[in-house]
């Protein structure tokens, strides 16, 4: 279940070529669960109608401080008072500008400043106007005032340029403002995680290498990221997107991410071996595509470095869990692959049935017993067991 599921979410719409961005934003807030009402200002009026967000979100669309519908005419303040959030996208350079200095001169203004519930802004402007000293100013002045700002990002813009002040996409935003309501368990805490398939060339052409997604790890970068840690992703090649607020670090064999891992644990509270890594790989890797010439090929094969097990002998060594998918017997792999390892958790599951699917079904085991986790979406086990990690780290 999404974090937004049941929540009442005001999307205040500035004036902004971005806002094409924000009608994708409400329906995607709407297929999360949340509840949407869209505030839309004069300017945001004159790119995106308000009959296209009252037709994505189901509710009236709200722009007039005097709007007669709201029988006591308190707009401002009715429409905030149980919210979950504020989310102006775009917050153009003058609404940024005039939320710095307290102006509330029509009803998305006056909104945000009569709130009771916490505001967020998605920046959206030309890259001069990002980076002019007064829009600085103002960005640093709303932070200090408790107001969250979700990006913004660099990239291509409207007026031809490129740089800072795109506003995130939808996905981005829905993403952030998810994360936004997790519980910040894992504040102040570093976690260094694997995930992926580790790819071993036989030639340049080919390799050894496994079925594996990398749903599961990229699913706990998030979580971990949403729960306040700072995150370094070691990935093998995947063709998913880096969560937000998440470090990654892209690597192909076996051995390249022995070494990445091991240059980002200083400092980690936390090392979760999710990657399915390649147990072997080719003694020695042919420098040409190698020709079919006989009927059989033989392949020397040669040991790879168990990272897991190197990092849970570390004198520093941080908390570590592992990651055991098999095909049968799984909590009992499982748990002689705890004691062979040395670590204080496993988390096991039937790996063919579960990679590159959405959902799962696990067990988490310790020295204490097992817990079970009930299948769900990778997402909704991966915050399961961040609280499960919280727990142990808090207990020590």
């Amino acid at each position: 279940m999404s974090m937004l599921s049941n929540r009442k979410i005001v999307l205040g719409v500035g004036g902004g070529i971005a806002a094409y961005k924000s009608a994708e934003l409400v329906r995607l807030l709407g297929k999360a669960g949340a509840e949407v009402h869209v505030v839309l200002s004069e300017g945001g009026a004159r790119f995106v109608t308000p009959v296209t967000y009252q037709a994505l979100s189901g509710n009236p669309v709200w722009s007039d401080l005097w709007d007669a519908r709201m029988p006591n005419h308190m707009a401002h303040i009715d429409l905030g008072r149980d919210a979950d959030a504020i989310l102006v996208a775009p917050a153009t350079a003058d609404f940024l500008a005039r939320l710095a200095h307290g102006h509330a001169d029509d009803l998305l203004s006056t909104l945000c400043l009569a709130r009771a519930v916490p505001l967020i802004v998605a920046p959206a402007m030309n890259r001069q106007m990002w980076e002019s000293p007064p829009t600085q100013r103002n960005v640093a002045q709303i932070r200090a005032d408790g107001v969250a700002v979700f990006g913004p990002a660099a990239g291509d813009q409207a007026c031809g340029e490129v740089g800072m002040g795109r506003m995130l996409e939808a996905e981005e935003l829905l993403e952030r403002l998810e994360g936004f309501f997790v519980p910040k368990l894992l504040a102040g805490r570093k976690v260094v995680l694997t995930a992926g398939p580790t790819f071993e060339a036989l030639d340049p052409v080919r390799g050894i290498t496994n079925v594996s997604s990398g749903k599961m790890g990229y699913a706990l970068a998030r979580a971990c990221a949403q729960a306040g840690a700072e995150v370094v992703l070691v990935s093998g090649p995947v063709s998913l997107p880096v969560p937000a607020d998440v470090k990654r670090t892209s690597v192909t064999s076996a051995l390249e991410m022995r070494d990445a891992v091991f240059a980002a644990l200083h400092g980690a509270d936390v090392f979760i071996g999710v990657a399915a890594v390649a147990d072997y790989r080719p003694l020695a890797s042919a420098e040409h595509k190698l020709k079919k010439t006989a009927d059989t090929l033989n392949i020397a094969l040669t040991p790879n470095p168990d990272i897991l097990a190197e990092v849970a002998a570390r004198a520093d060594a941080p908390f570590c869990v592992g990651f055991a998918a098999e095909s049968r017997d799984m909590v009992q792999h499982a748990r002689e692959k705890l004691a062979r390892k040395g670590v204080p958790m496993i988390v096991a599951n039937l790996g063919p049935a579960t990679f590159g699917r959405d959902d799962n079904e696990c067990v988490i085991v310790e020295n204490s017993g097992d817990t079970t986790l009930p299948r769900a979406d990778k997402l909704t086990l991966a915050r399961a067991l961040v609280a499960h990690i919280a727990d142990r780290l808090n207990a020590a």
